[in-house]
């Protein structure tokens, strides 16, 4: 289930690889909002409210540790498209290591800071002990979701990306039913739904492990490849912490984008959880055109072939430029329906939608930009660029950060959701520009050697 994606029309083999991580995203986000449905309608409206104000904590959180992970992944990749067998095997067992030792660090300093984040973040105090224990319960399980995401990316840096999606549907469904099982039978309210979610991610962790060895022998380390070697460390490290910073500088954006809405109190935080769920599903094929693109281009810069990359890019331009529109389109229409999801009969539908149309109509409106900050991001990463991805990031940081600190000021709800589609905007100009850059400096090394180093 290998794809070298070195030869043949790049769009074709780019939709190929992208559909079951596409799928597999819908799915992750699938049972994401039914966690937040079975606590919304069988736990009560603050404790999704609880749930919605943690999401940027654990983006920080678990972005920080996988972006870092998946970085560590970048460099099989390219061994894979240079056709170094052993380096592949190598730089699997390789970053096992380094994730081991991230998994202890994030974990520790993470369940120390859960609580002072909250507090920073205006988290009001009738969902305040609901938020510290979700989000504290999902911290004591990074190690499930860093190995589970780990070698879920292992299995796509070879172009693998069918078995991933099993694994993930897998875990999807016993989600659902551990959901079920912990918050309606055993009654653990937030918490049965944070280990819910630790214990689905673990099983499926151990899953990939399984499947790697037994149908994956390109990817399984020899003995002799349980070490660190200082070249390849340096190489992942390089290209994942600028990918880890990345993650936690948006992260740190959109946590002030929550505190601001946090302001206007729980009814206003639960309806904007319902409505980011919706946006956020319906905007998957983006983040899964990034990851194919992340493949591709490394691949095909292991292979030396730049031209390939940038057809590769303007192929999946046009594609996310014509899913952009449909999603846009159907936001608006899905979001009185979604909303009757998460609530249950108590609860009026009207007077949520004033709280949660504004971020949908306003943030719709530029999923085109936000498609693209995935395409220029994941193809300058997967050619080993990681410090210019990152300052995307940075970007969004200050224009989320500008956007939260005037609308906590004029406390202004409509500037409070606009916060993300103005960060989405600055970091699309941005990664655009930095690409355009990237893909001329891999032509220049492309021509001065036979063979490209590793990019800086």
């Amino acid at each position: 289930m290998e794809l070298d994606m070195t030869k043949g029309r790049p769009l074709p083999i780019i939709l190929k690889f992208m559909m079951p991580i596409f799928l597999g995203n819908i799915f992750q986000q699938f049972y994401n909002m039914v966690d937040t449905i079975i606590v919304g309608r069988f736990v009560g409206a603050n404790a999704l409210a609880a749930v919605g104000s943690t999401g940027t904590i654990m983006f920080l959180v678990l972005g920080f540790a996988q972006g870092l992970t998946t970085g560590f992944t970048v460099l099989t990749s390219q061994s894979y498209g240079a056709g170094d067998a052993k380096r592949v095997k190598h730089s699997v067992a390789n970053g096992i290591i380094l994730s081991a030792i991230v998994i202890v660090v994030t974990t520790l300093l993470s369940v120390i800071a859960i609580n002072p984040l909250l507090r920073l973040m205006n988290t009001p105090e009738d969902i305040f002990a609901d938020a510290s224990a979700y989000i504290t319960t999902i911290c004591y399980g990074i190690v499930a979701s860093v190995f589970y995401n780990l070698f879920s990316a292992y299995m796509r840096a070879v172009g693998n990306s069918k078995t991933p999606l099993y694994f993930l549907i897998f875990s999807a469904c016993l989600n659902i039913v551990l959901d079920l099982l912990l918050i309606v039978v055993f009654k653990m309210g937030v918490v049965g739904a944070a280990l819910a979610t630790n214990i689905s991610q673990g099983i499926s962790a151990v899953m990939c492990i399984y499947y790697i060895y037994k149908h994956i022998p390109s990817l399984a380390p020899d003995k002799n490849d349980w070490h660190l070697v200082s070249h390849d460390t340096r190489h992942q490290l390089r290209v994942g912490l600028p990918m880890a910073l990345q993650f936690a500088i948006t992260a740190a954006g959109t946590m002030i984008m929550q505190s601001a809405i946090n302001l206007f109190g729980s009814t206003a935080v639960a309806s904007f959880t319902a409505a980011s769920k919706l946006s956020g599903l319906l905007t998957q094929e983006m983040p899964a055109m990034g990851a194919a693109m992340s493949t591709f281009a490394g691949q095909n810069y292991g292979n030396c072939d730049y031209a390939r990359i940038k057809k590769g890019v303007r192929s999946s331009m046009i594609a996310n430029t014509v899913y952009a529109l449909i999603a846009a389109v159907a936001a608006n229409l899905l979001l009185p329906t979604a909303l009757g999801l998460f609530f249950s009969g108590n609860t009026s539908v009207a007077e949520l939608l004033p709280w949660a149309r504004p971020y949908i109509q306003i943030s719709s409106v530029f999923y085109v930009p936000l498609s693209f900050i995935f395409i220029f991001r994941n193809a300058m990463q997967g050619c080993g660029y990681g410090f210019l991805p990152m300052m995307g990031g940075v970007i969004e940081l200050f224009a989320r950060m500008i956007s939260a600190i005037i609308a906590m000021n004029i406390k202004s709800y409509p500037l409070a959701v606009a916060c993300d589609p103005v960060a989405w905007m600055a970091a699309a100009i941005f990664t655009c520009v930095c690409y355009i850059y990237v893909i001329k400096d891999i032509q220049r090394r492309f021509s001065n050697r036979a063979k490209p180093q590793n990019a800086s």
